[in-house]
């Protein structure tokens, strides 16, 4: 059986179980960046929410933006796979996923839905099932997955829930459109209540002296404030090209959450958080590096539903 090791538990979030789940309670619970509200599940019926955009940074950091997201995905009730996407940084080029095996968290170990891979094998040519993009050196080292798991584990209130990461590469729009397509086609193919995840961080800047902080900082949001509003204009398309022309982790991560989620039948994006690590460490003094960090729902019907 494949064990991926955590990258993340000792840099990203807390290696001891006790001060993870302190982490993740105050990030949900924060008056000022989180939800301010402590996670609990509804267990409803039906599902409207099916997916999500959720920060990939270190949880001091981005721990309080994720939380709005897990709150929305997982009130509602608690999905029996959480497929979670995300890209890379270290020259894999492909698109992969992890087959068989469990994933390591402080909280236990997170079991890989192996139906759910070996349906989108069957399905998909695009995919590859290569234990090497996410075990051993050098992609056992990327976090960009490992930094959603103490968050889905959390939210599952000790039930039984598995995940299938998926890291996607490429950055050809048609490509991902037909990827896409086959990923909503294997779900639905199988009775089970599966999510969607993409794992980004927004503009990255990197202000050398004081004097242009303030312009990139400016530069920055700016970036960010158009692929947030091609979100919640639900335009996959626009939000590719968008993000493409930025610093944003993963284009191609928040295109192919659309289009899937979109094929699944949801006709809404929501923004629910956003601010900058400059913000979360207080907004004082000089700014050297700075990461924006964003989440967002992708649902079906909201205004039915409230009404």
């Amino acid at each position: 059986m494949v064990l991926r090791e955590s990258s993340a538990a000792g840099i990203y979030y807390p290696r001891s179980k006790s001060d993870l789940i302190k982490m993740l309670d105050e990030s949900f619970l924060d008056k000022e960046f989180g939800p301010n509200e402590k996670f609990d599940s509804l267990n409803e019926k039906t599902r409207t929410v099916f997916g999500g955009i959720s920060p990939h940074g270190g949880y001091v950091y981005s721990g309080s933006c994720a939380a709005h997201m897990y709150l929305h995905l997982f009130k509602e009730k608690i999905p029996d796979t959480v497929v979670i996407l995300a890209t890379e940084d270290l020259g894999y080029n492909n698109i992969a996923l992890l087959e068989v095996g469990e994933w390591e968290t402080p909280l236990g170990n997170l079991e890989v839905d192996s139906d759910l891979s070996q349906k989108l094998l069957k399905t998909s040519s695009m995919v590859k099932g290569d234990d090497s993009a996410f075990v051993g050196f050098p992609f056992g080292r990327e976090y960009y997955i490992d930094v959603q798991l103490p968050f889905i584990k959390y939210c599952a209130l000790k039930r039984e829930i598995k995940i299938l990461p998926i890291i996607i590469s490429i950055m050809d729009y048609d490509k991902l459109d037909k990827l896409s397509e086959n990923i909503a086609r294997a779900v639905q193919s199988l009775n089970k209540d599966i999510v969607f995840i993409g794992s980004t961080d927004m503009s990255h800047i990197i202000c050398k002296d004081e004097f242009t902080a303030e312009l990139k900082v400016q530069e920055m949001l700016l970036a960010d404030k158009t692929v947030i509003k091609s979100f919640t204009e639900f335009n996959p398309k626009k939000i590719f090209f968008d993000a493409s022309k930025s610093s944003i982790k993963g284009p191609q991560i928040l295109t192919t959450l659309m289009l899937i989620c979109k094929r699944m039948g949801a006709n809404e994006c929501r923004a629910l958080s956003y601010y900058t690590s400059y913000d979360k460490g207080g907004g004082a003094g000089p700014c050297k590096y700075n990461v924006g960090y964003f989440s967002g729902i992708i649902i079906k019907d909201l205004i039915e539903k409230e009404q």
